[in-house]
């Protein structure tokens, strides 16, 4: 079963326009991303699908695999689906072109999960015990069943505790995604949903559509960098890293 990465990279994006070109150290955070997945030597391929010709002329300097989206999208997820509409690929992992530090142990785990033939898209959590994270609504949380597939999304706090007594961990969700080919293209042809529409989820329309979501938990924490404060922090522990 043939496995590859893409990782969708638009230049315009809404709270930090051309973040993926700012450098940290002396690499741009697109590369950065690009070369640490390819060298983590997980997946058949690793592609980057993009809306920026300066995105594609970066990564084609190093000798990387990208790919011009020709339509516009709503989403991440829609830009991976029409990267890889024509490729015969089993597995497809959608990995942020903003977390250039993600590491290969949850990637690995992500797409051992689809051994399970059941298993058509998993996705990555971790255990918050921060209050100030929980009540966080830039962070979307996520509750399981006991075969540990996702019963719902929000970014209101989840479970709410009324009994003050519960000791119910509280999961963060990690967007990276797997699917496979055929449900990230069912994905594309379905409505925008009206939860995914409530709470700004595009995962929400798996849920809505009867299609579970095998999530995998890990230890990690990713850094995403959303914002300029996010690019500094990201650069202070790249700078700690070199020391």
């Amino acid at each position: 079963m043939k496995k590859i990465a893409v990782i969708p990279a638009r230049f315009a994006a809404t709270r930090f326009h051309g973040k993926l070109m700012q450098k940290i150290g002396d690499k741009t955070v697109i590369r950065m991303v690009y070369e640490n997945v390819l060298s983590m030597q997980i997946f058949d391929q690793v592609i980057v699908a993009t809306d920026s010709n300066e995105i594609m002329e970066e990564i084609k300097s190093i000798g990387g695999e990208v790919i011009k989206s020709t339509r516009n999208h709503q989403s991440g997820t829609d830009r991976v689906a029409e990267a890889v509409e024509n490729m015969d690929v089993g597995v497809v992992v959608n990995i942020q072109g903003d977390e250039p530090f993600i590491e290969a142990g949850p990637l690995k785990n992500l797409v051992d999960a689809f051994l399970d033939p059941l298993v058509s898209v998993a996705s990555v959590m971790k255990k918050l015990d921060v209050d100030e994270d929980i009540n966080n609504a830039n962070i979307v949380k996520v509750v399981c069943d006991k075969l540990n597939n996702a019963v719902y999304f929000s970014r209101s706090p989840i479970p709410y505790k009324r009994n003050l007594q519960s000791t119910l961990p509280v999961y963060k969700h990690i967007g990276v995604y797997a699917f496979k080919k055929e449900a990230l293209l069912a994905f594309t042809q379905w409505p925008m949903s009206l939860l995914e529409q409530a709470e700004m989820l595009e995962q929400l329309r798996y849920l809505e559509n009867g299609v579970s979501i095998k999530m995998i938990e890990t230890e990690i924490n990713s850094i995403g960098i959303d914002t300029p404060e996010d690019l500094e922090k990201a650069r202070a522990l790249f700078a700690n890293r070199q020391q």
